[in-house]
């Protein structure tokens, strides 16, 4: 059996980041629109569990009605009003701005009306750095936690948009409790460059970029095949030699289209949990789906939470 992967399913992956970040004071964080039973419950659980210490925005008599039906307690939780799902999106933004939280938790809205109210021009949670996705990935036959990034927020990025996606998979791998230097494969259909596959090109590119110190904290390899990125004997195999070849912890896609359909495979063929969050905002987001699993939605917490105290263990401190 390859070194890439194990013979049983490893249940402790999610569990150790879980306990991780129960270990830490309860983060702030702001739920916004939760007025599904999924999206309330994912909040609550979290809140239970010490990771999260919610502030729930939307339409106050949804949530409490929400609540009620499916029996959770949400007694102890501020809520802040907003008329309808855009609304509590802009009102979200506006509490992280007024440092009432330190993460962003998506509710039952959809995905575009919450990225809208965070990448916005004027009033939004832009930072010099682009705003990228990570499917932190639980999958039973790997040893390792998988990123898949870019999936859901990067349609068709181009070489310094993959930079700083690159970036911030790196940064959330080396301060989230993953490990540090993490193994960066950048993916392809082939392992070799060629002019016919833009991908490839990029990867070398990217991988240069690494020499030159423009991506660090990382060791990039690419283009690599799928195959010979997470199996060692498929990589022995084409003769790759390299420190990431068959042990990638980070699998960089060509564009959001193969990476939504990658990260889909892993759950639904090898049976994956994927924990989401977005990153290169002024605060980490946790993006759930109405597909996670209760487990999933509770890591996507524990990995924010982590991030949102490594980070704030590294702002410097102003003198009084």
């Amino acid at each position: 059996m390859s070194e890439g992967t194990a013979s049983a399913q490893s249940p402790s992956k999610y569990d150790r980041l879980i306990a991780a970040a129960k270990a830490l004071q309860p983060a702030p964080t702001v739920v916004v629109h939760p007025c599904d039973e999924t999206s309330l419950r994912g909040a609550v659980d979290s809140a239970t569990a010490g990771i999260i210490r919610p502030l729930l925005v939307g339409p106050e008599r949804k949530i409490k009605d929400t609540a009620a039906k499916f029996g959770l307690d949400i007694s102890g939780y501020e809520i802040i009003d907003a008329a309808h799902s855009d609304e509590s999106a802009a009102k979200g933004v506006e509490l992280i701005h007024a440092a009432r939280a330190e993460l962003l938790m998506k509710g039952s809205l959809h995905t575009d009306e919450l990225m809208k109210a965070v990448t916005a021009k004027v009033g939004g949670l832009r930072t010099d750095r682009r705003i990228s996705h990570v499917f932190v990935m639980d999958v039973p036959a790997y040893t390792d936690t998988i990123f898949v990034t870019d999936a859901a927020i990067n349609i068709f990025p181009d070489l310094d948009a993959k930079r700083d996606i690159i970036q911030n998979a790196i940064d959330l791998y080396n301060q989230a409790g993953f490990g540090k230097t993490p193994r960066v494969a950048i993916l392809s259909a082939v392992e070799t460059v060629t002019s016919k596959i833009p991908s490839t090109i990029e990867a070398a590119a990217l991988c240069k970029m690494a020499d030159r110190g423009q991506i660090t904290g990382g060791v990039l390899d690419g283009p690599l095949a799928f195959d010979n990125a997470i199996d060692v004997e498929s990589a022995r195999i084409k003769g790759i030699k390299s420190e990431v070849a068959g042990r990638a912890q980070i699998l960089v896609v060509p564009d959001l289209e193969s990476g939504n359909m990658l990260a889909k495979n892993l759950a639904y063929f090898a049976k994956a949990d994927g924990a989401g969050i977005v990153l290169g905002a002024r605060v980490p987001v946790v993006l759930t789906s109405r597909a996670d699993s209760p487990r999933a939605r509770m890591a996507s917490c524990a990995v924010a939470a982590l991030y949102a105290n490594a980070r704030r263990q590294k702002a410097p401190t102003v003198a009084a």
